[in-house]
């Protein structure tokens, strides 16, 4: 059977490893190169991934398709620094990292009952599939810690900014299923980087759906998709007929070539560089904003002391982001500089690069799922693959290209 794959981001490559072993496949991908909302911009010695992302080790779908020691991986510590105008305390699970626990056990932007219900929180959650996050019934994450007694000191100083970070919302609106899987993989596994960018991922899947039999055809868009009785006309350059498609382009290019509504709700954020002067010296740890004011960012991320091979030898490097999409680059650096100030971290800042994503994660309320297309949506032989038809995670798009591909093994 010829199968075409529209699209070489996560859910596309999966997609093309799962079927090449059986069928002929083609993945064409409008781009020069792989990895959709993943990729890494490399220049002058330095990695510059887009957006701020980083991989859950836990995740169900990465353990399966990816090879942790060939991807080099270098770890977050767990835990972060809450900065204020009172400067920086640390929260940390004294049990993953016990020589933070004496500061973790000081901070103020926890009560002592939430250090113990966020350990309670852990045990039961570990115990959790992804399965078993997404079957309970549904509520905001803001009322899911209320619910469970967590002091609104710590949901305005930690889960604000930290879960915000994750889901890009603030409001914590997001669904408490959201919630559940991500504290879950947090707690069962490790927060990674590539050591050369997060874009390594899709070149690693690109790799074992090429090592497969699929062929990977880069800066070839896709201009229409046409079911024509048992077969499927792709039109790039010329049209050509397949068995059958898998398209795995973002929600409104897939929805463009399918006619199958796609969540037309999205978040964006923006992610600026930059290098210092000194290294920020915070062990590695995220900064979350307690109380971003003005263009402040929402975080800042030690990127060269989690991973010193994104930078040159010897040059500090962070990034910045903020939870909506931003176009005032002059902005973005004051506002980088005020909070630095504001929390009493002395060093000078210039920016070295700034990615702004448009649409990084479609809104997940509660009861998001009921609303999401299936992998059969469309009509014919034309199947949808992306993290839209899941959850907005990493695993969400590997998921859904392994049960769209599962999807066409069973025509």
């Amino acid at each position: 059977m010829r199968v075409a794959v529209v699209g070489a981001g996560l859910s596309g490559l999966i997609a093309a490893y799962e079927l090449a072993p059986e069928h002929d496949v083609t993945v064409y991908e409008r781009r020069d190169g792989v990895g959709g909302r993943v990729r890494s911009t490399r220049r002058d010695g330095y990695v510059f991934d887009r957006g701020f992302q980083v991989l859950f080790t836990a995740y169900p779908e990465a353990r399966r398709y990816l090879d942790y020691d060939a991807l080099d991986l270098r770890d977050y510590p767990p835990g972060a620094h809450v900065a204020s105008d009172d400067g920086l305390s640390t929260l940390a699970d004294p049990l993953r990292a016990p020589r933070d626990a004496p500061a973790a056990l000081l901070s103020r932007d926890a009560t002592f009952g939430d250090k113990l219900r966020v350990l309670r929180l852990r045990a039961e959650l570990r115990r959790k599939s992804r399965d078993d996050c997404f079957a309970d019934g549904e509520t905001t994450t803001r009322e899911y810690l209320r619910e469970r007694g967590f002091s609104s000191r710590f949901i305005e100083r930690f889960a604000e900014p930290f879960y915000g970070g994750v889901t890009l919302d603030r409001s914590l609106g997001t669904s408490s299923s959201v919630f559940e899987f991500t504290f879950s993989s947090l707690s069962r596994g490790r927060t990674v980087v590539p050591a050369s960018g997060m874009g390594a991922i899709p070149e690693h899947l690109a790799e074992k759906a090429q090592e497969a039999g699929a062929e990977v055809v880069t800066g070839t868009a896709v201009e229409d998709v046409t079911p024509k009785g048992d077969t499927v006309g792709v039109e790039t350059e010329t049209t050509e007929g397949y068995d059958a498609v898998v398209v795995a382009a973002d929600p409104r290019e897939a929805e463009r070539l399918t006619g199958v509504p796609t969540p037309d709700g999205g978040k964006g954020c923006t992610t600026a560089y930059y290098v210092l002067d000194e290294p920020l010296g915070v062990d590695g740890k995220l900064v979350l904003n307690a109380d971003p004011r003005g263009d402040e960012p929402s975080h800042i991320a030690p990127v060269s002391e989690v991973a010193p091979e994104h930078s040159p030898r010897d040059t500090p490097m962070v990034s910045a982001t903020w939870l909506e999409a931003r176009d005032d680059e002059n902005a973005l650096v004051g506002g980088t500089r005020s909070a630095l100030a504001r929390w009493g971290i002395d060093v000078d800042a210039e920016q070295v690069h700034v990615d702004t994503v448009e649409f990084a994660q479609f809104l997940q309320p509660p009861g998001f799922r009921d609303t999401l297309p299936a992998n059969d949506a469309p009509d014919g032989n034309v199947f949808l693959a992306g993290d839209y038809t899941e959850d907005s995670s990493i695993n969400g798009a590997m998921l859904s290209g392994r049960r769209a591909a599962e999807a066409v093994g069973s025509l």
